[in-house]
């Protein structure tokens, strides 16, 4: 058997994460956070606040007074018997048996901000925000919520997902390790599927060759969008994923698109997978070229104490220039998703959309963001030409004094073997 060696964090970045929070509650003027996280087995784009205070499984609530540690309140009693075990086998755990209460409930939050005096405190609330795509309103459900206001009257709450968000952007050395060895698993997830991929066999053969590659080098989580055809439009989990019907059979022509969402010790990578299957339509081709136009007009602008905005619009210039639409951000934020590039959303080269309602398109979020060394951005340039349409690219750092590639590979048209 293979010995997996993979990087892990230390108590010192348990600390540092705490120690930052502790300030964080210090220059807002807050006596403790709230904060929400997301069901586990939600897919893509999670929002998984909680573990970064936790370093465990997400689907928690955590409440911090500033004097004091996290406690973690959990859907079920099955994590508390995880973090039993883990104790058994000696993991290196963050929270205290004695803080981890099961309930995540109204009634179990009240409970925690009673014992620690905070009724009449100010608290930073993270989960009120707006986190894209998934939750445009937050995550909090209202009964909770409502319940939890009116018991504590005298309490101040306010919206600190954002500033958490900003707390957890600038990576620790640990957590790049993290993120390196995540983005090298999905390399090798994206190149099992291009040895896969050839006429005659099945989507879910490729599919299952991505998913075996990451789970055979330590990691059970990762997500996949998944499409083929000869008119790559479609962008979204494989249809036999949803719907009773059998995956498609792979022609010659063909392209497969794949965007692998990858995460290792719940820090998170992306990859833009786009495999020709024989020779390809020329609009193909063309629309590969101006996505890595557009790819390397990122990596030329994300630079240290530039603004995230500079960056987006670099990347849809040359877009706008060669007439392509597009599908989604050029880049976004990731550990957490934040910043977001504008889409300037026009469908109408797309030969019967026009039966669909209009789609808004979306302005680009944290534009004024400075860039910061260790920053994570997820690259994923598109253009489309008719219905033809290709997104390519990974993960990417801000470096000390240029943009740090982690994912080459997947940053081109992949040709199957």
């Amino acid at each position: 058997m293979t010995e997996l060696v993979v990087p892990t964090y230390s108590p010192a970045e348990r600390d540092r994460r705490w120690n930052l929070a502790r300030e964080f509650m210090d220059r807002e003027g807050l006596d403790a956070l709230i904060v929400f996280g997301e069901h586990e087995d939600n897919g893509p784009a999670p929002y998984y606040l909680d573990t970064w205070f936790t370093n465990d499984r997400p689907g928690q609530t955590i409440v911090f007074p500033r004097d004091g540690e996290p406690i973690a309140l959990t859907p079920v009693p099955s994590f508390v018997f995880d973090h039993l075990e883990g104790v058994r086998r000696g993991d290196a755990l963050w929270i205290a048996a004695g803080n981890v209460r099961v309930g995540r409930g109204a009634a179990t939050v009240a409970e925690v901000l009673q014992e620690h005096g905070l009724a009449k405190a100010a608290i930073g609330v993270a989960g009120l925000e707006p986190y894209i795509p998934a939750h445009p309103e937050g995550i909090i459900p209202f009964t909770l919520w409502d319940a939890i206001v009116a018991r504590f009257p005298e309490a101040r709450f306010t919206a600190a997902g954002f500033g958490l968000a900003r707390l957890m952007m600038d990576l620790s050395a640990e957590e790049v390790a993290v993120v390196r060895h995540s983005a090298a698993i999905g390399d090798a997830m994206a190149q099992a599927m291009v040895e896969t991929a050839r006429p005659g066999i099945r989507e879910n053969e490729v599919y299952a060759a991505g998913m075996s590659a990451a789970y055979l080098r330590g990691t059970a989580v990762p997500q996949m969008h998944f499409y083929s055809g000869p008119e790559p439009v479609v962008w979204g989990p494989p249809q036999w994923a949803y719907r009773p019907q059998a995956p498609r059979v792979l022609r010659e022509g063909d392209v497969i698109t794949a965007e692998i969402f990858g995460q290792f010790g719940m820090r998170a990578t992306q990859h833009q997978v786009a495999i020709a299957v024989g020779e390809p339509h020329p609009d193909v081709e063309r629309a590969a070229r101006v996505a890595q136009d557009c790819y390397r007009a990122g990596l030329e602008t994300l630079r240290a104490k530039r603004k995230f905005g500079e960056v987006a619009e670099a990347m849809l210039a040359p877009l706008a220039e060669a007439g392509g639409w597009v599908k989604g951000p050029q880049i976004h934020g990731l550990n957490p998703i934040a910043a977001l590039c504008r889409v300037p959303i026009d469908f109408s080269q797309v030969e019967g959309i026009e039966r669909y309602p209009a789609v808004p398109g979306i302005p680009t979020l944290l534009a004024d963001l400075e860039l910061t060394p260790g920053m994570s951005f997820a690259f994923e340039p598109s253009c489309g030409f008719g219905r033809r349409l290709i997104t390519l690219g990974g993960t990417v750092l801000v470096g000390a004094d240029e943009a740090i590639e982690l994912n080459p590979y997947t940053a081109r048209l992949l040709r199957a073997a």
